[in-house]
Order: C-alpha cells, then structure tokens, then sequence
C-alpha cells in the first residue's frame, strides 16, 4: 500500500499574509515527498498570538461546557469516519506501522472522548471556613475556568494521539490553542484541526503553526501571552524552551527515559519474553518508555537471551503500510547512522551482539540485542530511541538495582515476578512514575497519569491531568449576616 497523492495544506493561522514558504513532507521509508504544508512567518506568529489573546480575554467569546462537549464529540464523529485514512497517513509520515497506526487512531478517538467525558463530570469544591465574626456567615466554592492561551509543541513519534492529548485538551479546557507540530510529521496534526473545525470549532480556537525557522518557534513559545506551555520532546530542547518563558508562564514537559526492566528468578519468561519483544521494538524503539535496560537474574539470563533474539530476528522489518509490517523505518538517516554509532561502539566496550546490529534499506535499523554492554556505554545510558534491547546479567538484585537507578532520567519501568514478594520489593525500590508488574515498560492508557521524573519530564500527562493543568480553579466567597 502506498500513498499516491500529496497532500497540501495552506496556513491555518490568523491574519492574511502569503506563507513564507513551503514544507515538503517525505516517507521515511520511500523518500517519497506525501505532503506540504505552508510555512509562517514572524508576522503570522504575531497574528496568532493576537487572535488568541483575544479570545482568552473576552470572557462573552468563551466555549460553553456544552458548546466544547458537542464540538468535540462531532469531532470524534468525524475521526471514526476518516479512522482508516488517519492510519495510513500517520504511518505514511512517521513510519510507524500501519497496525499500530491503527491503534493510535483507536486511541486517538477514544482520546477525545475521555475530554468530553472530563469536562462533563468536572466540578469545583465547597471550601470549609472558620467563621470569626459572631452572627455572620461565609460560604465558599471553586469553580474551573480556562487558564488562558496554550501553545502546543509536538514530537513525531504518534503523531496524531500526540496532538489529541495537547490540543485536545486545550479545547477541552476551554483554552484557544496554537501547535506546532515536528516538522517530520505536521500532516495528521493538519488534518486533525481540520476536523475539529469542521466539527464546528471557531478557526481562530485552534491554529496550526510552522515556522520557517527555530528562532519563530522560540518566539512563539517564549512570547508573555502564552498561559501554558505543553511540551512533548527531548531533554534538551525542553528544559532549554523552560528556562525562557515568560513570567507566569505555566508548562508541562513530556521527555523521555532508558526504560529499566527488572526480571526476577521467579519470572515466567513465557509472559516476560513477547511482552519485551513488543515494548523493545514498537515502533522500532522511537517510544520514550521503550524497553531498554534489561536486568536478567543469571539462572534465565542464557534462556531469556536465546530467546529473545530469536524472536527478535523474527520480526518482519519494512514498509510501515505493509499490513505484516512489525518493525518500520527510523524517522531520518541520521537516526539510523547514530545508532549503529552507538551499537558499534557498545560492541568494540566488549558487548556481545546477539542479533542485529546493521543499517537496512530504506533507513530501518535492524532489530538488535546486546548482552553485557558497559554501564559507561550511550546504549546503557542514554535514550537510544531505536530498536535495540541491551540485557545485563545480574547476581544481586539490590546491585541490579542500584545500576536500574543510576541515571538522571526515570519514567516508567517494569518487574517480571511470580513471586509477590519480590515484585513488591522492587516496585518499592525503583526509580520510576509507574511499575509494570508482568508487562512492558511502553504500556499506557490515555487516561492514567504519565509523568517523567527528575531530566525526563516536569508535570503529569494524561487527558484529564492536562486539562486540569490547562485550568485555573476560581472561588468565590459569600459573605452574609444572620441577623
């Protein structure tokens, strides 16, 4: 299955300036140009900054709760119709494959639908108050009100479902958004502003930016309107965007790990070895709680080992709209030469390389497992983002440990355990948001909490905690005589 016929969309911003160019968008696979969008310029950020402001200022243009509900219901409508093309589309521009596209879009349906579900349940709190004057009564509540404008920043790697969960919610909370999605992958992120103004949002709720150059990109990011700042992407260009918004800027920050997995001597390796297949080599690794580090009690390290890589080189590697497609392409070239670079080098440290370990065509990556790399590797250390599985012999499992816990990041890990008692003490003792017992680092639902510790991340991701992020409780308190 191919996508024949380019997309184009023009600026879905504010204002009535030309775009100052054009971005082609290209398979990772094929190189084949499937889309462009147009760029934006300083003025048009302007523009969009000022047509936001505008609204999160007039309180008399503010969304209704039941003028959200039914946008975006309508708008779930129309993502179930146009469901299989979202598919080929995400997994045309991001390479993952065309069956886990299909989940994503499944997840992205039911994403907005957790909004609606949020936002019709969602209520303020009496406040108990102390009354000091004698024959006077105070009451006092909170309700929700919008915290004003949201600016959006995406990364590739879900390239719909990303973006329901930042401007989703924004239009949830009752927030006019502007997004930027990576320029790898701006197509779904178009298409689903699309629909949601086709689902009857005003334009001006939802824009889409691309700039034509990281400085615009900064400045929208970085400008005193913005009230919230949602952000999904590396370390380094996250915590940089923190460090330069404006006073009162309020933001979340969605980074990455290098996903430890703990399997215990009590481990069923009939549960432990597909689970780790998938959550390794999903979306060939491009997840930021990919399985990476897996620490393996040395009485099942040779079977888990065999085994897995086995497995391993039994996956169908090629193009991502290939229904049988497990492993797709990585996101540039680049990627692929950077972790062979890193698999090379864990090599030539004196890991042994069970499978893998080579560029294919059509920039995919092998699917690889290392036995033993140093701990002073980059595949040990740092998040590799590729399919690669590095799996560490243990003796004792407090070393295993303290090695699981010994880099700056933490996110999600796992704990394959039959033994209750054991998985407990290690759920206690990892470093981590949330533990999987008997399952792979890489599960989420859109609805539970989703957090980054210490570099990868600042807040907590989920529908319903993004909204309420996007949110400001407001009180109101009553003063009455009773006399």
């Amino acid at each position: 299955m191919t996508i024949s016929n380019s997309q184009h969309f023009p600026l879905m911003l504010a204002g009535t300036q030309a775009p100052s160019g054009e971005l082609s968008v290209s398979s990772p696979f094929s190189q084949q140009v499937i889309g462009t969008a147009a760029q934006c310029t300083s003025t048009h950020i302007e523009a969009a900054l000022d047509a936001a402001q505008r609204i999160a200022r007039n309180r008399m243009q503010w969304l209704s709760v039941s003028e959200r509900v039914r946008i975006l219901e309508n708008t779930a409508r129309l993502m179930l119709d146009d469901a299989q093309a979202l598919a080929e589309n995400a997994a045309a521009e991001g390479g993952k494959p065309l069956t886990d596209s299909i989940v994503e879009v499944t997840r992205a349906i039911a994403g907005i639908k957790m909004c609606v579900e949020h936002i019709s349940a969602q209520s303020g709190e009496v406040v108990p108050l102390q009354e000091p004057q004698p024959n006077t009564l105070r009451i006092g509540f909170s309700q929700k009100e919008p915290i004003g404008v949201v600016v959006a920043v995406s990364a590739f790697n879900h390239p719909l479902n990303l973006i329901v969960h930042q401007v989703g919610a924004a239009i949830a909370a009752g927030c006019p958004v502007i997004v930027k999605p990576a320029d790898d992958t701006p197509l779904s992120c178009l298409k689903f502003v699309q629909l949601l103004r086709q689902a009857g949002l005003p334009d001006a709720w939802a824009q889409v930016a691309i700039p034509d150059s990281l400085a615009l990109a900064t400045q929208l990011v970085c400008d005193p309107r913005v009230a919230f700042f949602t952000f999904i992407g590396s370390a380094k260009v996250g915590w940089m965007l923190r460090s330069k918004l404006a006073p009162g800027t309020r933001c979340a920050l969605e980074h990455g790990g290098v996903a430890p997995v703990i399997i215990d001597a009590s481990a069923d390796l009939n549960k432990a070895i597909p689970a780790i297949l998938k959550g390794g080599f999903y979306h060939a690794g491009q997840v930021c709680v990919s399985v990476q580090r897996v620490f393996v009690d040395k009485a099942l390290s040779q079977n888990f080992a065999q085994e897995l890589t086995k497995q391993a080189q039994l996956l169908a590697v090629g193009d991502p709209l290939n229904a049988s497609t497990e492993v797709g392409p990585l996101i540039r070239p680049a990627e692929a030469q950077r972790i062979d670079e890193w698999v090379q080098a864990a090599v030539a440290g004196g890991a042994q390389l069970l499978c893998g370990g080579e560029i294919l065509a059509n920039n995919c990556y092998a699917p690889t497992v290392l036995l033993n790399p140093p701990q002073d590797a980059k595949v040990s250390r740092e998040e590799i983002f590729g399919p690669v599985v590095c799996i560490y012999e243990y003796l004792d499992l407090v070393e295993a440990i303290k090695h699981a816990n010994a880099l700056d990041v933490a996110f999600q890990a796992a704990v394959f355990a039959q033994d209750i008692d054991r998985a407990m003490k290690i759920y206690h003792y990892i470093d981590a948001s949330a533990v999987m017992l008997n399952d792979h680092t890489a599960f989420r639902q859109d609805n539970m909490p989703f957090a980054g510790l210490r570099h990868s991340g600042l807040g907590v991701g989920g529908i319903g905690h993004t909204i309420d992020d996007m949110q400001i409780s407001k009180m109101l308190i009553m003063k009455s005589p009773l006399n």
